[in-house]
């Protein structure tokens, strides 16, 4: 696929994520279709650079062929933590399949393989199915975002504090995924990436307090590394996660606290051919996006 395909649907093209892949993908001149549940979100898909939508439902598959007449490449991040996120991903490759679809870039995990951890196990369902579907396909496997520092900037900004419920000394492969989604656009609308798997990672391996010393930095005040535990956390964060979801999230953190989570950035650089951003390149998007000062 020398040239931008004609259309390519993109899974949560309102979202923090897919949303960043449409607008990478809109300016590449590609055509984006936002796939939607909801259609109050219509407006947000646009935004982002949707020119076209679809209101269908991954639980539905068997209303999917509508969203995917005439599309040449799919671009698919699973709902966080859904129990049923393997088979909605497993549903959609095969549809995707059916359709004539020539290629899927999924979004993935750092660590699939880690067993321990169900929202990481619930992507190589996912995974085995595009193996074997014969489609053309790209996997990335980004490390922890930068982008969930968004949430806590409310809380930085009034406490003087960044506060995460794991060991303030664990260091974590990051990545912003401004950066992923200029890999998945890649992907989608060309060669070079085909049939890859790909680690997809900062140069950076930073613990809590090297976090709060570069936001301080750029707030121009100081900020603590703080730690609290799971239940503080989420009674303060509020995830919009039920029950079964936080464990799962808890399970995360409590790894995090045990092993670190390590990542290697040469991929990255590799197909980005230039650095990837920095912690405080996000840093400094969200002082600018967000505001820097106490509210």
């Amino acid at each position: 696929m020398s040239t931008s395909p004609a259309k390519i649907l993109v899974i949560g093209a309102a979202g923090r994520f897919g949303g960043l892949v449409a607008a990478a993908l809109a300016r590449r001149g590609a055509t984006v279709r936002a796939l939607l549940r909801d259609p109050a979100l219509e407006a947000v898909a646009r935004a982002n650079g949707a020119g076209e939508i679809a209101i269908g439902d991954l639980r539905r598959p068997d209303r999917l062929q509508p969203a995917l007449a005439g599309i040449d490449a799919v671009f698919h991040i699973g709902p966080a933590f859904v129990a049923d996120e393997a088979e909605l991903g497993v549903a959609l490759v095969d549809a995707a399949r059916s359709s004539g679809v020539r290629k899927i870039v999924f979004s993935s995990v750092i660590h699939p393989t880690n067993g321990d951890l169900a929202n990481h196990r619930s992507k190589l369902p996912v995974e085995q199915a595009i193996f074997t579907s014969g489609l053309d396909y790209t996997l990335l496997y980004p490390a922890t975002v930068y982008q969930n520092l968004a949430a806590a900037w409310p809380a930085i900004l009034a406490t003087g504090a960044f506060a995460e419920p794991f060991a303030a000394s664990a260091a974590l492969a990051r990545v912003d995924y401004r950066d992923v989604a200029e890999v998945a656009a890649e992907a989608l609308t060309g060669d070079r990436l085909s049939g890859g798997a790909f680690e997809l990672c900062a140069d950076e391996m930073l613990d809590r307090y090297q976090i709060a010393a570069t936001i301080g930095a750029v707030l121009g005040r100081p900020i603590a590394a703080a730690e609290l535990d799971f239940s503080a956390w989420a009674e303060l964060a509020r995830p919009p996660y039920d029950a079964r979801q936080l464990a799962q999230l808890e399970r995360v953190f409590a790894s995090y606290s045990s092993y670190g989570s390590r990542g290697n950035s040469l991929t990255l650089n590799a197909i980005l051919k230039r650095p990837p951003h920095t912690l405080r390149d996000y840093v400094e998007h969200l002082a600018r996006t967000h505001g820097a000062a106490a509210a």
